[in-house]
Order: C-alpha cells, then structure tokens, then sequence
C-alpha cells in the first residue's frame, strides 16, 4: 500500500488537477457509451479511447484501468509527481517480461465528484474501483473495494447538517469519511481490516480533506460509550454467508456473523453511541423467515429512545441472493471440481437458508434518530419505486415532522397552518368524459416521489394550503361549500392531514406555540 505523505499527496493531486483526471474530464474523455461500461468492469471501449498518450490518457491507463504504461509516458503526466509516486510506492516497476521500461499503479484511484462540485479520488485495491459482477475473484480475503452503487446510495440518503463527531463503521475505502469531513468537525473511521484503514487514510489525503481518527475493530468495539457520535454511517458486511462457506468469507462482505446477525447488532447498539438528537445511518439486508411478518422482525432490532425509518427497496429470493454472492466472489468462473466447486457452492448456501427457514432477503436503508421520546415515531414500509437522489434533505425533514406529529393533538393540528409541498402534483383518475373522476391521486415528484389516494375534501385542502390560514379554517370553508356539517368534517379530517404531514405532502408553517 503506498505512503500516506501529505507532500507526495499534495503533488499528485496537482497532477491529476492539472491533467483534468477527475470525474468531469473522464466523462468528457471517454465518452459515455465507454464511461458506463466501466460500471459493467468493462474496460476495453476505454482502452481503445486512450491509446493517444496524453497525461490524461496515461492516468486513466494507469491508475483505473491499471494497465503498464512506459517510464516516460508516465512522467510526463505526472510532472513533479513522478519521482515522489515512485519512491512512496502508487507507482511499482511493471515486473513483466518485456516491460522492464515500464511502471503500472500499485492500486486503483477513482475520480469521483463530490456534493459540491469537489475534486475527489477514492484509492482502493487493483481492479476493484470500477463496477460490475465480475468478481474479486483470486484476491485476498482482505481486499478492498473502491466505490459502488451501495456507497453512493448511502452517501446519498445520509442527513448532511453541521455535527461536531461522526462516525464511518466499516469504512472500506473511506468515501463515507470523506463525505463526512464536509459537515463534521471531527470523523473517526473504524475497519477490522487494516488495510481498508490506509485505504481510508489515502482516500482522505488524495482528495485534500482533514485526516481521520482511524481505529482498527469489529462493529462498535473501536469506540467508546462516553464518546457518543452525532452521527453514526455505516455500509456493513452484511452478506448472509453460510457458515460452512466461511473458508471464502471475504473481509468486504461477510462479518463472519450468523444469518443478518451484524445489522441487528449494529441497530440494536446504535442508541448506546449517538449523542440526543444523533443519527445512525446503515444499509442492510434482512432475512425473510417462514412464519415470520419481516416489518414486525425488524421492529425488534431498534433500540428504545430512537425513532426510525426502514425501507426496503429490493426483495430477492434465496437463489438470486446465492448466485449474486458468488458472482461477486467470482465463483460463477470456471473451477476444478470439488468440494469448492461453483455448483458445491450454490448448494451450501440454499442448505443455509433451508436449515434458517430463509425464503428471501430484503435489502434497504434503516435510519435511526435518538429523540429520547417513550414513545418512538417507527416507519418500516417497502419503497421499490424510483426516488431522487440525494436523500439526505428527505431524511432530515422526516424526522422533523413526527416531531410535529408527536407535539400537536388533533386540537393543535387544525389551529396549525400548512403548506403544499413544492412538486406535489395532482392526478385525476376516472373514465374520459365524467363529470367526477373514480379517484384523486396526489403524487411528489421530488424525494421519495410517493403518491397519496384522497377523496375530494383532501384534495381540496391540499389545494388551498399556502402557509396562510389555520386548517380548521379551510375545513369550515369546505364544509359550507359542499354543504357538510361542520364539526363533523373537522372530527373526522384530521387523521387525513396527519397521513399527508407524515409522507411530506403538506408541511406544517411555523407557529408562534
């Protein structure tokens, strides 16, 4: 693993600044036919775009398609740099026969852009910065891989507002650290692999951001309970592996648990390291067991003292989960026969989710807030539809709100005065030429971008929301205008209202109560 040294980082990254390899300049490189093939581990459409040479091409060679590159092309490219990426080690003689001029990149860098617009390159092992199925293959069980669908999903959905300490568990190559470092006045980042650890150091240091606090251990041990977090990220280990599979657990993906054992333990304890207020944010995947309701399984993980919102974007069943698992660890290439054998394999693991009663696994976001409350708001729905990235805005202000809720009784509610979410756009649904349409159908077309059946009241109400006049107001105008009684309406609304409030149609104004 190269050297961390601030000079040699600092050089390279005014290299790589001056050369445009960053995420813009590679898109605008490439070509986007050749661009979204690397996220298929497809290299050769950039290969054949970056036979000319340039400082650019010979960065994109070397340091993501990791290929050798003669002494000279590379010096040029790097300038200054040159020198100090061989002696501190991203830059290794290539050692083929044949290629004794030639030096290749000791591991992948992968321009990334960052919220703002930043420059940033994510360091991870060869062949591991791009996406794709093909498989880590013969790697060490310690691998490290670079950035993914799964790290940029949490980067998106985590709440970004000014912390003073936040947490990466399982920090792997150090992305969600260095999102971190934007908004957190300190970031400490734990891995029970050490080498995902200088992984993160490298990250952090390439990109120009303020070292982390890195401490090497296993789930919440690196940390202590008098040091609580504000906010808490985590993108786990959580592969259910079969425990006769362990021989090939890797590092990355199996925390060598049983079942989805790290992610209940990772919820459960969150409460004890989150400062009031805190956050926790993880992916996970769960198992669907035979008997069991999996909203009522997840229920019994979060901690008391914490709201929590859970959703679960994708359901597999057992075989799909088994074949995506082993095409990731490359077991789907052609092996000897035996008791390591792809079809062995497979077999091991759907003797597993027998043995567990597992007959699918869920995957999704858990999102945890330590309100404190004795009552804690819990949301566990499924959302397999499109949203709009980022979240973290979405997460934020869906917390906010059942604190509103939790706050003001159906007497407080209609004195409060609403706002129509921005995006909120309305559906009629019914045969051509009705005089009334079958339904009416709210729908966001930002964040979440839910959709929310209402009868012709709600959709009234939703309607005339501008900030300016109480809701029981609008209730009573209502009422005289379709000739219902009053009270009646304003006893039997408020349930409505606190279902649009909730899923962020309507947004309560601030009061002076």
């Amino acid at each position: 693993m190269p050297s961390g040294c601030t000079a040699t980082t600092s050089r390279l990254r005014e290299a790589f600044l001056a050369a445009d390899f960053t995420a813009d300049g590679l898109l605008e490189l490439l070509g986007a036919p050749a661009y979204t093939a690397l996220a298929r581990s497809e290299t050769v459409p950039a290969l054949r775009v970056t036979r000319g040479g340039s400082p650019l091409e010979t960065l994109v060679r070397l340091f993501l398609l990791q290929r050798p590159v003669p002494r000279a092309q590379a010096h040029a490219a790097l300038s200054q740099a040159y020198d100090a990426a061989l002696a501190s080690g991203w830059l290794v003689p290539a050692a083929l026969p044949g290629d004794a001029d030639d030096v290749r990149a000791a591991v992948d860098v992968r321009p990334y852009g960052g919220p703002e617009g930043q420059d940033w390159w994510i360091v991870s092992d060869l062949g591991c910065a791009v996406g794709g199925t093909s498989g880590v293959g013969d790697r060490a069980a310690d691998v490290v891989l670079g950035v993914g669908g799964a790290s940029t999903t949490l980067a998106g959905i985590t709440v970004r507002t000014p912390v003073r300490r936040a947490l990466d568990l399982g920090a792997g190559s150090g992305i969600q650290a260095l999102h971190a470092t934007q908004h957190a006045s300190s970031v400490t980042a734990t891995d029970v692999n050490p080498r995902a650890l200088r992984c993160t150091v490298l990250t952090l240091a390439l990109s120009g951001a303020a070292p982390p606090d890195v401490r090497e251990g296993s789930l919440y041990a690196p940390v202590a309970h008098d040091e609580p977090f504000d906010l808490i990220v985590s993108n786990p280990p959580f592969v259910i592996t079969p425990r006769a599979d362990e021989a090939s657990r890797l590092v990355y993906r199996d925390a060598g648990l049983s079942g989805d054992d790290v992610c209940r333990t990772l919820v459960r304890n969150a409460a004890d390291h989150l400062a009031d207020g805190g956050y926790c944010q993880l992916l996970a995947n769960w198992q669907h067991v035979a008997g069991q309701d999996w909203r009522e399984r997840l229920r019994s993980w979060l901690p008391p003292g914490c709201d929590a919102w859970v959703v679960q974007r994708e359901v597999q069943d057992v075989t799909q989960y088994a074949e995506l698992w082993l095409r990731d660890a490359g077991d789907h290439r052609a092996q000897p026969d035996g008791a390591r054998s792809y079809a062995a394999r497979y077999d091991a693991w759907l003797d597993e989710f027998e043995r567990t009663g597992t007959q699918g696994v869920g995957f999704g976001w858990i999102a945890l807030r330590k309100s404190g409350a004795a009552d804690p708001a819990v949301t566990i729905e499924e959302w397999t539809h499109p949203v709009e990235q980022p979240l973290g805005d979405t997460v934020r202000a869906h917390f906010e709100r059942q604190d509103f809720l939790r706050a003001y009784d159906d007497a407080a509610l209609l004195g409060t005065r609403f706002r129509l979410a921005d995006g909120v756009l309305q559906e009629q649904i019914g045969p051509p030429g009705a005089e009334d349409p079958e339904h009416v159908v709210l729908r966001q077309s930002r964040g979440m971008r839910r959709a929310s059946q209402v009868d012709t009241v709600g959709a009234g109400f939703a309607g005339v929301c501008d900030g300016t006049l109480p809701a029981g107001r609008i209730l009573d105008a209502i009422a005289q205008l379709v000739g219902e009684d009053q009270t009646v309406l304003r006893d039997r609304t408020p349930q409505a209202i606190r279902l649009l409030v909730e899923q962020g149609f309507l947004l309560p104004e601030p009061t002076d109560r």
